[in-house]
């Protein structure tokens, strides 16, 4: 593992992010390089001009490969975006005998939900179980080793549109990369931030992006629901821009260094002065009024998250509450406001827990979890095949002989190695 490089593509609405990264001695992520450009081809999660995508992807890669020194040629790639849907699914298979339960059939019923009918236009991205059903006994985790006829399970299953992934598939192949994996940012994200304990309590994952909120809700370390808003920090920063009549590399500015989510926070006797345009004198703005600016459209997302979560139905089940991450995360008070809008245990989401001593400390903000996580989902797809890979081996399935005479010749091959070798190891005792 200590070899293997795996490099995380964030195509997000403001920024494209490129994460180089190795796990150390320790199993922690070592990220050797980081490259990002603006994004000016992605409005809302989804690609609208491939030529600016392909040229910022292009960019931020060279930058990535620069500090790094490693040549990039396949990525993780994250897909969010309003058309991401979810919803879940009932399977089920009937076995020819009750004897053990195997992985084979385990990925049997999980491919066949790839089978299922959704709307056109669409693909399955993710199909994840829920919980399996062995001869009508429920809640099962982990069915491989039961004894049991038929096996039925609850899925998870999230469709993204065809388009959108066709686009994506486009930018990065044009900018000369392969993709390895396409992941659910918000997957990717709870992967960076959230620990087990929290996902086996029950904890939903906001990600504030620029131009999308994304949902994740776990419960009993399973994942239980999924959802895309429509907003992002974007849509703050343009209602400054309006309410306060600036230039709209101001009202980011503004947002970032002084912005609050809630005003009664603020202090109204503070005052900001902006340059005018030319010829037009400073421009004053009330901190007070930006902080309510800032909160009347930060309610409104959080309402929305909120309706989200009690959509889920774990609204009563959530002990570990809420973890807010990603760009938007970072203004001042929106913990607090969380809290009091939603009456659930609120922190902010750092991508720490998994990293381990790096080359570049600016992946520690929440703004980079995505593009953490992304390298993290790209070592679990190893860490997956490979322990599946072992289960084959350990139960004598890999590197099978096709035919029994196969198997009796290599048997008789290796009984008159062996025979040999011991021939020779007697002839040096003699001497």
């Amino acid at each position: 593992m200590e070899d293997k490089i795996i490099v995380g593509l964030d195509i997000g609405t403001t920024k494209i992010c490129v994460i180089v990264g190795r796990k150390n001695e320790f199993g922690k992520l070592e990220v050797l390089g980081m490259g990002k450009a603006v994004s000016d081809g992605v409005i809302r999660g989804i690609v609208t001009n491939i030529d600016k995508t392909v040229n910022a992807i292009e960019k931020a890669v060279v930058e990535a490969s620069e500090q790094s020194g490693i040549d990039i040629r396949v990525v993780n790639v994250g897909i969010a975006g309003q058309h991401i849907k979810s919803a879940v699914h009932h399977g089920s298979i009937t076995r020819d005998s009750d004897d053990e339960i195997t992985v084979e059939d385990v990925n049997r019923l999980t491919n066949d939900m790839y089978r299922i009918v959704i709307p056109p236009g669409s693909e399955i991205i993710h199909v994840m179980p829920q919980d399996y059903i062995i001869d009508y006994e429920d809640g099962i985790k982990d069915p491989v080793g039961m004894s049991g006829v038929k096996m039925e399970a609850d899925f998870h299953i999230i469709t993204a549109q065809t388009n959108a992934i066709n686009n994506i598939n486009k930018c990065v192949r044009r900018a000369g990369l392969d993709i390895e994996n396409l992941i659910l940012e918000p997957l990717a994200s709870s992967l960076a931030v959230l620990s087990d304990e929290e996902k086996e309590a029950g904890v939903c994952l906001v990600d504030i992006g620029g131009g999308t909120t994304d949902i994740a809700v776990f419960y009993d370390n399973i994942i239980r629901h999924t959802a895309v808003i429509p907003f992002g920090g974007n849509i703050i920063t343009s209602d400054i821009k309006q309410g306060c009549m600036v230039m709209e590399h101001q009202a980011e500015q503004l947002k970032t260094k002084f912005g609050r989510a809630i005003s009664e926070e603020a202090n109204p006797n503070e005052i900001v002065s902006i340059p005018g345009l030319r010829n037009r004198a400073p421009k004053e703005i009330s901190l007070k009024n930006l902080a309510h600016v800032i909160e009347a459209r930060m309610e409104e997302i959080i309402e929305m998250v909120h309706t989200e979560i009690i959509t889920s139905g774990f609204h009563k089940k959530l002990a570990a509450g809420i973890v807010v991450t990603g760009g938007g995360s970072q203004l001042t008070n929106l913990q607090q406001l969380f809290e009091y809008m939603t009456g659930l245990d609120t922190r902010i989401g750092y991508p720490n827990e998994h990293l381990g001593k790096s080359k570049v400390d600016a992946v520690k903000s929440p703004m980079y979890a995505t593009s953490v996580g992304l390298v993290l989902s790209g070592f679990r797809a190893i860490d997956i095949r490979e322990d599946r890979y072992n289960e084959k081996i350990a139960k004598g399935k890999a590197l099978k002989p096709r035919n029994k005479q196969g198997a009796k010749f290599f048997q008789n091959i290796l009984e008159k190695t062996k025979g040999l070798l011991i021939d020779d190891i007697d002839d040096e005792k003699d001497y």
